[in-house]
């Protein structure tokens, strides 16, 4: 194996992979910042570019923009608490407070740091256990996902504020909003109020753009101007990070690393789970519990390891097994066959120098990431120095093209408005509109897995304690609730 980690060192270590790196990078940064422009479609939009080059420089392109595009999504939830993706909403909670006190530059310094690291964790993971990982991964089936699931709601209770019962309702709310569309199973239209429209179900940019961009902006202009923060140089802080701090960001960062390797190592679970769950362990395993929601380093650290863990752990299913982890992985795939890569248990032994070459990239994209992260974060903060009559009327205007660009379609416009006013008004009840999320990236999977699980059992409920990583996670869920009780009844 060292042989072929030498050879594959070899293979990558030359001009056009580094070049074709930080130009992903760059691009996937800036799509994953702007509310709307996904890196899913980023990787659409330029995998015709890579037709004309070599396998490891059309992975290192795409893979610079897919791990990058992970962090960019931090830039807009710390800065204009709007997530740039799905997965940063985990970072806003923690990461607009921050910014918010005037420590934006420190806030997205951690976001990068954590992120590198929690993405080299996974490329080292990725590099020197891929089969070992992929063969436990390759045992779930429709029952663990579905416990899974269940599990991955249960951090609704760590995301609720300060009302468990309203966390609930807005979850609840969530779960509703995914059973829009088409049924997945049954094929039957379910809330669609005959609109084609609805069809298809409600694109989760729309509702993202609408609960966060929409509402914020909604709260933004009814500020009165005079109790509007001055902006300036002070706002932005220093953006230094101390050494107690970075004591205090190492354990959740580890314990958050592995935590989106095992996630984003089963397909189909993404970082959006891997994030709040990791959140939820560090807010729970944490000393200063009640500074989560208000500005922890924690939180955001946490968030941000593990989406960006998820990006390396992804591939390990991908390149073993030939099963793509998510939308994004799977246009991984097609350039793997493109380039007479098929994916499976020979691809190791037919290409074997190639696969390394494109693992060891995987490490140096993480760290490029880093150095263009660093090299750009001051001018990302300088984003809190425009005055807000110019800085809210931006963000809708991105916002709606972000909205536009998904399906061209003036009904996803009205319907982020909807959803928007929603959740102003929800803001102003105290509800929280994180759960809202949680529940509705959630809801299909779970909905689904549950529906497989029975029947494949014929109806019999045993089938999810017959096997024993459904039973594991049973465990976990039981513990996870008991904790839930327990802190509540404390609270009270």
């Amino acid at each position: 194996m060292f042989e072929n980690i030498i050879n594959g060192f070899n293979e990558f270590f030359n001009f056009s992979s580094f070049l074709y790196m930080n130009i992903g990078l760059f691009l996937g940064v800036i799509f994953g910042a702007i509310p709307g422009l996904s890196v899913m479609l980023c990787l659409v939009l330029f995998l015709p570019f890579t037709y004309s080059i070599g396998p490891i420089e059309s992975f290192m392109f795409l893979l610079g923009i897919y791990c990058a595009g992970s962090y960019g999504g931090s830039i807009s939830a710390i800065l204009i608490r709007t997530p740039g993706t799905p997965h940063a909403a985990a970072t806003m909670i923690d990461g607009h407070p921050l910014a918010e006190k005037g420590e934006a530059k420190k806030a997205l310094r951690i976001a990068l740091e954590a992120s590198t690291f929690g993405g080299i964790f996974s490329a080292l993971i990725l590099l020197f256990t891929a089969p070992q990982v992929a063969k436990i991964a390759a045992k779930f089936g429709a029952p663990e996902y579905f416990i899974l699931c269940v599990f991955g709601l249960s951090v609704i209770a760590g995301v609720s504020g300060d009302s468990l019962l309203k966390g609930i309702l807005s979850g609840c709310l969530g779960l509703f909003i995914s059973t829009i569309g088409m049924d997945i199973i049954s094929g039957t239209f379910r809330f669609t109020m005959d609109n084609y429209n609805l069809y298809a179900g409600l694109p989760l940019v729309v509702v993202l753009i609408g609960l966060f961009a929409i509402s914020e902006t909604l709260l933004k202009a009814n500020m009165k101007i005079g109790k509007e923060k001055e902006t300036g140089k002070d706002q932005l802080g220093s953006g230094k990070i101390t050494k107690i701090e970075y004591e205090r960001m190492f354990s959740p960062t580890l314990k958050s690393s592995i935590i989106g390797v095992i996630i984003g190592a089963i397909p189909g679970t993404g970082a959006s789970m891997a994030s709040f769950l990791s959140y939820d362990r560090a807010k729970k395993s944490s000393k200063s519990p009640n500074e989560f929601g208000k500005g922890s380093i924690e939180g955001v650290a946490a968030a941000e390891a593990a989406n960006n863990a998820v990006t390396g752990a992804t591939l390990i299913p991908l390149l073993t097994l030939g099963i793509p982890g998510d939308g994004a992985v799977a246009i991984l795939l097609g350039t793997l066959m493109v380039n007479g890569l098929t994916p499976g248990p020979n691809l190791f032994k037919e290409h074997g120098v190639t696969l390394y070459a494109i693992m060891v990239g995987l490490i140096f994209i993480n760290l490029f990431m880093f150095f263009q992260g660093r090299f750009l974060t001051k001018y990302f903060a300088k984003v809190t120095e425009i005055p807000k009559e110019i800085l809210v009327p931006l963000i809708v205007i991105f916002c709606f093209a972000g909205i536009y660009s998904v399906n061209s379609s003036i009904f996803d416009l009205k319907c982020s408005i909807i959803f928007g006013t929603i959740a102003y008004i929800l803001i102003k009840l105290k509800f929280s509109t994180i759960p809202i999320l949680l529940g509705m990236v959630l809801g299909n999977l779970t909905e689904m897995n549950f529906r497989r699980s029975l029947i494949i059992s014929q109806g019999d409920l045993s089938i999810f304690i017959k096997r024993p990583i459904s039973l594991f996670f049973i465990v976990l869920l039981i513990l996870a609730v008991l904790l839930i009780i327990k802190s509540s009844r404390k609270t009270n």
